[in-house]
């Protein structure tokens, strides 16, 4: 598995969060979405350190607890609501059940809960 790190704009004070987009080969939606969550953290003035993962293996997708791709995880936590308690890990495009309807990518209002103290 290999992960490449890619730097947010933005100012924080401090040792900037992490950012985990864990993805697959084939799954278009990280590509898309990386431009996107830089925005969203860079216009909240959001110093933070954004790291692609790639998942190569059903083995990796058990160790990582990965639910597909993307799946976004703020120093370590998914930014789903209750994705902790779910199962079901493997090598698969993830869809989102949004307040915006079914996405292939995670609400922002998740992302921003999610880097608040």
């Amino acid at each position: 598995m290999d992960a490449a790190g890619l730097a947010a704009t933005g100012a924080g004070q401090g040792e900037p969060l992490v950012v985990d987009v864990l993805y697959i080969d084939g799954c278009p939606n990280h590509e898309s979405f990386l431009p996107h969550l830089r925005e969203l953290l860079g216009s909240r003035g959001v110093s933070a350190r954004v790291r692609l993962v790639h998942v190569g293996s059903d083995e990796d997708a058990q160790r990582l607890r990965f639910l597909g791709s993307p799946s976004v995880r703020i120093d370590g936590r998914d930014v789903e609501p209750g994705a902790d308690g779910r199962e079901g890990y493997g090598l698969q495009c993830r869809l989102y059940r949004t307040s915006r309807g079914v996405s292939g990518t995670p609400d922002d209002a998740w992302i921003l809960a999610a880097l608040s103290p």
